[in-house]
């Protein structure tokens, strides 16, 4: 392999992971400690990870507990979460904080799985976006003949289409999920 592809398939690896990353922010019926990486406390002035700052654990399917190791930090914490995009309600029993995830209607999972698709596409939009940019290099390589592009071309076609047919069994894998009751 040249660099052209090994180059393609790195980037698109990064795409798919991003995705992978964006799936797991997704809000199911079940908790999912990820859905906290991106919420920060304030924590001495600093905006903090809450999983920096606190243990974030998984007593049951449909709840999480979070465990700041600085007691003091407790409604920061609490206070981030609340007032973070994510629409959940935490509750803080003095100790730790719990977040119930309410199993969503039928109506909010087929919401879910349009927002997945939409995750899902943009990942594909990214990834065509690395095998034009990376086709437009080979064509402005002086030192490919006619042959050599054409099968650089392919090979960067065939690494494409691999995956977007990752994308799309991380989609369908993903509405699985979503849809379950």
């Amino acid at each position: 392999m040249s660099s052209y592809t090994d180059t393609a398939s790195e980037h698109m690896d990064k795409c798919i992971t991003t995705l992978k990353s964006n799936f797991a922010k997704v809000r199911t019926g079940r908790a999912n400690p990820h859905i906290l990486d991106s919420i920060k406390v304030d924590y001495y002035g600093v905006p903090t990870p809450i999983t920096q700052v606190a243990a974030v654990k998984m007593p049951e399917a449909s709840t999480l507990a979070v465990e700041p190791w600085d007691k003091s930090l407790l409604h920061a914490v609490e206070k981030a979460i609340s007032t973070s995009e994510l629409g959940i309600t935490p509750s803080n029993d003095g100790s730790c904080i719990r977040i119930p995830f309410p199993k969503p209607t039928e109506e909010r999972r087929r919401e879910l799985v349009k927002e997945c698709k939409e995750l899902a596409e943009q990942a594909k939009v990214s990834v065509r976006n690395v095998r034009r940019e990376q086709n437009g290099k080979i064509e402005r390589d002086k030192d490919l003949s006619e042959d050599d592009v054409r099968r650089e071309q392919q090979h960067i076609q065939k690494i494409t289409d691999a995956h977007i047919e990752s994308i799309d069994s991380v989609l369908k894998a993903k509405e699985a999920e979503v849809m379950e009751i």
